[in-house]
């Protein structure tokens, strides 16, 4: 799936996801794109002879969505071709990066080349620091590289963060979203554009400078020297020695000596016939230390981008896809929800209700699988002994309480953190309310579940309330799914 693909994608879903009343797309918009994108995504694979896969069916569903809704609200078919500033940062700096290093030159003499120039100085030590800087990130375990902030990497991903007008408010909310989530999900990829423009951007900076020299020798007499309040020749030479050796390694340059720097201080007569050598000396240095790693890193750069712009690490093994896949009839992927309940005795209605939910989920073909009961009180290790939480063949791995029960940190607590910590695909929570509602105590059920999902927010996951006597009561469709936490 590429950049241009996942984008699509993921601004259906959070559109979806937000118009959970469907005032924006109805039942019928979305069974007609599913249909339709089941369709095209099999003649597409007929085309080429290959199998039709999610990935195609998303696409196609993604198109058909988008497109209505853009025909629907014009608003909202105008944010739709909204361009971001990557492509103009990436044409911008490197050119105005040009006609920078062009004039650094001219803050000193026009007339003659200074062996201690500090504007050539600063320029290779400023690339040799960014180099070491570079070389320290990649030593460092868990860094954030890069010097960009969140917001520039989110303005650069999704544009100006205003929101379009005269959008109904679901759509509002949809697009808010998505906003927020490409902007992390495309962040590895804003970094390397951006980087890529940046090395670029250093590189020009620098052949600028290179330009500048030879452009001003064609005209001028360069008159060569050099001045030090502090500095002797010896220390000229030596510091020079080191600057020049990998440009007289390479290329065929004339060298220097002790008398040669001596005989060049500016507090002696000029002379104007070594020029050529020290603008050849800081061209081929400049050359090799700044254009080359520079350009060789940009490539790096550009290569890095171009392979996440071509295969989007869009995670698709999520509630959200694997419910469309099911309704899909394409990919192979698993639809089976494990249900672990925790001091919850699951009684034939119930377990009718957790096949409800699983559908809700997952899709017409969804599974349910439904563990035996840990009980209070007991190790989680001990209890799951036989549990394999790695099972591909399942989706989600669904941790059930009753909403009667007080969560506690010593019990609930230590079995949540144990499938955080060992269920590879996360775990979701499932908070069951019929059995608290079937007790007449309908008051305390806003207050419960409040506790519950800070309960479960404390333990880095997010509680899903249902009522699995009355499953429709809160409806898992394709828009809300269930949350489902990230394996630590």
């Amino acid at each position: 799936m590429n950049e241009q693909v996942a984008r699509s994608v993921v601004l259906m879903r959070a559109i979806e996801t937000a118009d959970s009343k469907h005032e924006v797309l109805s039942e019928d918009d979305r069974l007609y794109a599913s249909r339709s994108a089941r369709e095209l995504a099999q003649w597409q694979a007929a085309e080429t002879r290959s199998e039709a896969t999610v990935e195609h069916f998303l696409q196609q569903r993604a198109e058909l969505i988008l497109k209505r809704l853009a025909e629907r609200v014009p608003a909202f078919g105008a944010f739709l071709h909204r361009r971001t500033l990557m492509p103009t940062w990436s044409v911008l700096l490197p050119v105005l990066a040009l006609l920078a290093g062009a004039v650094l030159d001219r803050i000193g003499n026009p007339h003659r080349v200074d062996l201690l120039s500090a504007p050539l100085l600063l320029i290779i030590g400023w690339n040799l620091l960014v180099y070491l800087i570079l070389l320290v990130w990649l030593l460092v375990p868990g860094k954030q590289t890069g010097w960009a902030g969140p917001g520039l990497l989110r303005r650069l991903a999704v544009g100006k963060a205003a929101l379009p007008r005269k959008l109904p408010p679901a759509m509002v909310a949809g697009v808010a979203s998505f906003m927020s989530e490409w902007s992390q999900l495309a962040r590895p990829l804003v970094r390397a554009r951006l980087s890529c423009a940046i090395h670029l951007a250093a590189a020009m900076f620098a052949l600028g400078a290179i330009a500048s020299l030879y452009a001003r020798g064609l005209l001028t007499q360069y008159a060569a020297g050099w001045e030090s309040t502090f500095l002797n020749a010896q220390q000229v030479h030596d510091i020079l020695s080191v600057l020049f050796a990998p440009a007289l390694f390479v290329f065929p340059l004339q060298g220097f000596s002790v008398a040669d720097i001596e005989a060049l201080r500016f507090a002696q007569t000029p002379s104007p016939l070594g020029g050529a050598r020290w603008v050849h000396l800081y061209a081929a240095t400049l050359l090799l230390v700044v254009v080359v790693p520079r350009l060789a890193l940009a490539l790096v750069a550009a290569w890095r981008a171009g392979r996440l712009a071509r295969n989007f690490p869009l995670e698709l093994d999520q509630p959200y896809f694997r419910k469309l896949s099911g309704r899909s009839g394409v990919g192979t992927g698993p639809t089976v929800l494990r249900v672990l309940p925790y001091s919850f005795t699951v009684d034939e209605e119930r377990h009718k209700g957790l096949v409800a939910v699983a559908r809700m989920v997952l899709g017409e073909q969804a599974q349910l699988m439904l563990r035996p009961t840990c009980p209070y009180g007991e190790e989680p290790q001990e209890a799951l002994r036989d549990a394999r939480l790695d099972d591909p063949a399942v989706a989600i791995t669904a941790a059930l309480f009753s909403l009667t029960a007080t969560p506690e940190k010593e019990n609930h607590g230590d079995f949540l953190d144990y499938l955080v910590l060992h269920a590879p695909r996360g775990v979701a929570v499932l908070v069951d309310e019929s059995a608290l509602v079937e007790r007449g105590l309908e008051g305390r059920v806003e207050e419960r579940i409040a506790l519950w999902r800070q309960f479960c927010s404390f333990h880095r996951t997010s509680a899903t309330i249902v009522n699995l006597l009355h499953p429709a009561k809160y409806p898992l469709d394709l828009g809300s799914g269930l949350s489902v936490s990230a394996a630590r």
